[in-house]
């Protein structure tokens, strides 16, 4: 990355990226009866938390004045909310658990097959046979391995074929429809796709890949086709990093940096439809190939 200061940009130029970035949530915070005032108070915490630990000068202690300068929010407000906001890199127990057993079960090869895929796992075997209790066990002793399995077994992250094994039924950690762990990737996965395309922005040398291949005026079918098409694709790209990633790091020291590869799929009916031509283009906020 470099180390040039980021650069600024002109307000005026982020209301219409804004606008759109944001329409989503805002969408979903309706929905679940977040109010603007709600959403309102939480903005202001952010901003005095950002302005207060990520635009400190070094050497000098933050005060009120200057957060109150940054965010244009009220010295009596600031005195209020300064140290509010959770940290963003807390994972949940639970999150942290069964992504790392999930992502050892698809990558190290003592539980998957000579064509990468994961083995189906009997509850117990003698070793060195694979089984799903030496699986959990490989990851944490802080839990029963007949408790994970239970657990997997009634969210359908698993299911015991004829013989009584554990057969993976998603090929990776796919939380149910607004449960705990799903709202915690919307923070995390978002968090980091904007963090990247931010940082490119920034950057006089765009330090991240950010890109994506949209293709307009499309039918439905066709749309639908390249949906399925593309998680094909994506799902391919995210099990090979997967496995190189689990035996780089199996072994290495501990360090304080993390990494995040993340892809997603998308598509809509544009309404009214658009009456150009097909079109196709390879857009990024970063450099181009």
């Amino acid at each position: 990355m470099s180390g040039d200061a980021p650069r600024s940009l002109e307000p005026a130029k982020l209301h219409a990226p804004l606008a759109r970035l944001l329409r989503p949530l805002v969408r979903l915070l309706i929905r679940s009866g977040i109010t603007f005032p709600m959403l309102a108070e939480l903005l202001r915490e952010l901003y005095v938390n950002v302005a207060e630990y990520d635009f400190a000068l070094q050497g000098k202690e933050q005060t009120d004045s200057r957060v109150s300068l940054l965010t244009g929010i009220h010295r009596k407000e600031v005195r209020r909310l300064r140290g509010a906001g959770a940290p963003v890199n807390t994972v949940p127990a639970t999150v942290s658990q069964t992504s790392r057993i999930l992502a050892r079960w698809l990558a190290d090869p003592d539980f998957t097959g000579p064509d990468g895929r994961p083995l189906p796992l009997p509850r117990t075997a003698e070793m060195p046979q694979p089984s799903f209790e030496r699986l959990v066990a490989s990851v944490t002793r802080d839990v029963r391995p007949r408790a994970v399995l239970d657990e997997w077994v009634d969210r359908k992250l698993v299911v015991l074929d004829a013989e009584d094994r554990a057969v993976l039924a998603e090929a990776a950690y796919v939380p149910r429809g607004g449960d705990d762990q799903q709202l915690y990737y919307l923070g995390r996965n978002l968090h980091d796709h904007i963090a990247a395309a931010v940082a490119n922005v920034e950057a006089g040398s765009p330090p991240f890949l950010e890109r994506a291949v949209h293709y307009d005026g499309l039918t439905k079918e066709l749309a639908e086709q390249l949906q399925r098409r593309s998680r094909d694709v994506a799902m391919e790209a995210l099990h090979t990093l997967n496995r190189e990633a689990h035996a780089a790091s199996d072994n290495a020291p501990a360090g304080q940096w993390r990494w995040n590869f993340g892809v997603y799929v998308y598509s809509e009916e544009v309404v009214p439809p658009s009456a150009t031509a097909t079109s196709t283009d390879t857009t990024d906020t970063g450099a181009k190939p």
